[in-house]
């Protein structure tokens, strides 16, 4: 059996022949040939009268844009119209020199603009690219410089106003994105028209040069091939040239006027001519100019005609701007006051939305947020997304920045979920001296106001600049009121961390692992656990600071125990056991050892005989009285390791450690708790101590 080929698509010749991109190549094809092939005398009044529409158009075109990115393409534009301007110049230059005769335009503009005076003409021309090569397009050259320098300065600017505003969930990743779009190609645009400014400099200059070959070839041509005389030569050689360069160049100098007003225009909602007419529009600035007009019409000597008829003119501008005033302000004053709206089901559920995460601050912690800052609130914002996202495995929701008028000034308060979970007090004009260890007591030696770190609860003094030195030298930590924030909100979310991780954000991670890695998530998710679960077993890990960063290795470990059982509990545990290496490394200290103490033989039968079911799985069945003086005795030894400088760290079998912490998690929220199943084989342990039965009942 023969299989034929499949037959090539036919090409669709006429789509491309109505394409955009086509007519412009023919376009430019038109252009360069007008350089190459002579033109009849027709043909050239046809591209003359284009020329003067094309550039009548751009002008206008950029006076009714309302901002220059309205007009991107002008740069290009400006080439297009400069190398056809050129080609005019080109073809009108080879028909003078050739036949003595550049068509009826040239001819006519010549007699009626020149008046048939070649000294005139070349006086008249003199002073048009005067014009525009030394005002308008050097001007223009100029603000489209400075414009493009200031622009690429203000992007860094630009940027961090975008990321604070994203920070602080005042726009979206969309919205961030349509900005940084736009910022990049207003930079574009105007290093662009840094560029394009160039070419009609040299358009300007090229211009000149072609006047005064022109004369010259001419002279020579009607002298030597024509056998005209002298003065004829003269004149009707350089009537033509003067009259085809004021027939192009006036095109040019519009064009060149465009420029500068594209350069030059500021963004606003309206058109220029409504600008301009509108900010003129100052009835007290119309009647001073009148008077002043009006006094120097009766000055001697000067003719008074004139000025009655511009005072006059601008008198009744003056009159026409008081009467619309006037009909504005009695057109407010007669309509009523909008009647309130009554607000429906859709307005009124906008305001159940509760925000994932929120500080409040007081009206005198406001200069904390302001852009002048080098080191500001939202920057900090930023930075500590970053540390949770390495640190946690935590994506953390915008964090929504708002004043409040109810608290003091100095204040601020954190929410998680519209529920206050923290606040403090700061005082901007002071640093936070927090005494070290070997640092005495807080206050010993220094002048200040005493207070307590919110972070961790330490006592600590408010102290002025001028004690900075000293503090520093007594061994304190001295740190600024906005690192004071920042680090009181990172512990706070290290605390709260199981509380921001809702079923959207779970949902979210789960789908970029399938994305990496699809076999790891096939098969688990909803199969084996509800997303619940799932989001349940990612808390208790963020509950105990445990990082989910490596969720694949997570859901592997998921889907080995997840047929076994469904309890969140066990399959946290679990997932720790399978951490064994990332734990270890988590809380080696400095000589790369783990520094614990354990519990006594004793203590851990009576805990291991007590092991029963509770309201949340395993839990002691031991009296109040017990239970006390065990989280003493562990207190005790907690305060050992910290004096010492090392992590408080217990250290029980792995059928313990989950009911004992969470014994522990309320009065002792700093202990860490370890299974000996999940320290590393590679790690070193020293025990400093172990916490024994109270006596009587050993």
């Amino acid at each position: 059996m023969t299989l034929a080929a499949p037959a090539a698509p036919a090409f669709n010749w006429r789509s491309l022949l109505r394409s955009n991109d086509a007519a412009l190549a023919v376009a430019l094809v038109l252009i360069v040939g007008l350089m190459i092939v002579p033109l009849p005398p027709l043909a050239m009044d046809l591209l003359i009268a284009l020329n003067l529409a094309l550039s009548i158009g751009i002008m206008l075109l950029a006076m009714y844009i309302k901002q220059p990115l309205d007009f991107s393409t002008f740069p290009s534009v400006l080439l297009l119209v400069t190398l056809f301007r050129l080609g005019l110049n080109i073809a009108a230059s080879r028909l003078i020199l050739l036949n003595g005769d550049a068509g009826k335009v040239i001819l006519t503009f010549g007699d009626f603009v020149v008046g048939g005076n070649y000294v005139v003409g070349v006086v008249v021309f003199l002073i048009l690219m005067i014009i525009q090569f030394v005002v308008i397009t050097n001007g223009a050259g100029r603000v489209a410089e400075v414009a493009a320098r200031f622009t690429l300065d203000a992007m860094p600017g630009k940027q961090l106003s975008i990321d604070a505003d994203l920070n602080a969930g005042i726009t979206d990743e969309a919205g961030a994105r349509v900005r940084r779009k736009a910022i990049q190609a207003e930079a574009d645009f105007y290093g662009a028209m840094d560029g394009a400014s160039k070419f009609v400099r040299g358009d300007a200059t090229a211009a000149v040069i072609i006047v005064l070959v022109n004369v010259v070839g001419g002279f020579v041509i009607g002298l030597v091939q024509r056998n005209l005389t002298l003065l004829g030569a003269l004149q009707t050689y350089t009537l033509l040239t003067v009259g085809a360069g004021l027939v192009v160049q006036i095109p040019a100098l519009l064009v060149s006027t465009a420029t500068g007003l594209i350069v030059t225009r500021s963004t606003s909602e309206t058109s220029l001519g409504t600008d301009v007419v509108g900010q003129l529009s100052n009835f007290k600035m119309l009647v001073v100019v009148t008077v002043i007009v009006g006094v120097m019409a009766l000055v001697p000597g000067l003719p008074p005609v004139p000025f009655l008829l511009v005072g006059g003119a601008l008198g009744g501008a003056a009159y026409v701007v008081w009467r619309a005033e006037r009909r504005l302000a009695l057109a407010h004053s007669l309509t009523p006051a909008p009647a309130p709206e009554l607000e429906g089901p859709e307005e009124m559920i906008g305001l159940l939305a509760v925000d994932p995460l929120e500080l409040e601050i007081g009206y005198g912690l406001i200069p904390l947020v302001g852009e002048e800052r080098a080191e500001n609130l939202l920057r900090r914002i930023t930075a500590l997304r970053r540390q949770m996202a390495t640190e946690l495995g935590l994506v953390l929701p915008k964090v929504r920045i708002r004043d409040n008028l109810r608290l003091q000034p100095q204040a601020y308060r954190v929410k998680i979920r519209g529920e206050e979970v923290a606040r403090g007090e700061l005082m901007l004009d002071r640093y936070l001296a927090i005494p070290g260890s070997d640092a005495g007591n807080a206050g010993d030696g220094l002048s200040g106001i005493a207070t307590t770190e919110p972070a961790f609860g330490l006592p600590a003094m408010w102290i002025a600049e001028a004690e900075k030195g000293r503090a520093e030298l007594m061994g304190c930590t001295v740190v600024d009121a906005l690192s004071v924030l920042s680090t009181h909100l990172t512990e706070v979310i290290r605390k709260h961390a199981p509380a921001l991780l809702g079923r959207q954000e779970v949902q979210e991670m789960l789908d970029r692992v399938k994305r990496e890695t699809p076999a790891v998530v096939e098969g688990l998710v909803p199969d084996l656990l509800t997303l619940g679960e799932a989001q349940e077993v990612l808390r208790n890990l963020l509950r105990e600071r445990v990082s989910v960063r490596d969720l694949g290795g997570i859901l592997e470990v998921l889907a080995t125990s997840a047929r076994l059982t469904r309890d969140p509990d066990v399959l946290g545990e679990a997932v720790r056991q399978a951490m064994a290496r990332a734990l270890s490394n988590q809380y080696r200290a400095d000589d790369s050892r783990l520094h614990v103490f354990t519990f006594s033989p004793q203590l851990e039968a009576t805990l291991k005989a007590s092991l029963g079911p509770a309201d949340r799985g395993l839990g002691f069945q031991i009296d109040a009285k017990l239970a006390q003086e065990i989280l003493a005795r562990v207190g005790e030894q907690m305060e050992r390791l910290a004096q010492a400088g090392h992590q408080p760290i217990l250290l029980c079998p792995r059928e313990l450690r989950l009911a004992f912490r969470r014994l522990v998690e309320r009065s002792l929220p700093n202990l860490v708790v370890l299974a000996f199943s999940e320290i590393d084989s590679g790690t070193q342990v020293q025990a400093h101590g172990m916490v024994e039965l109270p006596e009587g009942r050993q």
